[in-house]
């Protein structure tokens, strides 16, 4: 959706800094090299990180909206050009600390950021976090007002990142002899 309505002197500096580079620097097995992983997260932690999750593009981006309103057009437009989604606070978490260690800091800074969404739970849905918000002027919640990935992608890194309780795997070897097979 970027690509179809930025102006075509834009479309060279589409890959400038978009959202789902922090997802390849959160994951457990990624192939990224330290380094760069270190500035992809430093990059969108400077131009993508608000109060209630990531901008889905850099405010420096020609293409950049700041509110999600209008018509449809404008709405579909602006849902990929500046729109925050909280659900991606998930991977960035997971990413910072993965970058930057567990220190007492690093901690706090996370705490800090996870604490800014109990300011919302009471602004859209009593006790939810809202689908998207705008990217400016308050981060003024839109689209879906409970939306079930952002509450768990800021669940996820309270328990799993910052508190470090993760899940024991379960795996289960089927025996074909059991099985009848």
């Amino acid at each position: 959706m970027i690509a179809s309505s930025c102006p075509r002197s834009a479309k060279p500096l589409l890959n400038l800094c978009i959202r789902n580079q922090i997802i390849a620097v959160s994951l457990l097995h990624t192939m990224l090299p330290m380094d760069r992983a270190r500035r992809i997260v430093d990059v969108v932690r400077g131009e993508l990180l608000t109060p209630l999750g990531l901008r889905s593009l850099s405010p420096h981006h020609p293409c950049y909206r700041q509110r999600y309103e209008g018509g449809v057009r404008e709405r579909d437009t602006a849902y990929h050009q500046g729109t925050v989604w909280p659900w991606l606070m998930g991977p960035f978490v997971t990413a910072y600390l993965r970058v930057n260690g567990r220190s007492s800091e690093t901690l706090r800074e996370v705490s800090g950021w996870l604490d800014e969404f109990g300011a919302h739970l009471s602004a859209a849905g009593l006790g939810h976090i809202s689908e998207i918000a705008d990217a400016e002027d308050g981060h003024q919640p839109r689209g879906c007002m409970a939306q079930a990935w952002s509450v768990a992608e800021v669940l996820r890194p309270a328990v799993e990142d910052l508190h470090a309780v993760r899940p024991e795997p379960r795996v289960q070897v089927a025996s074909l002899a059991a099985s009848g097979l």
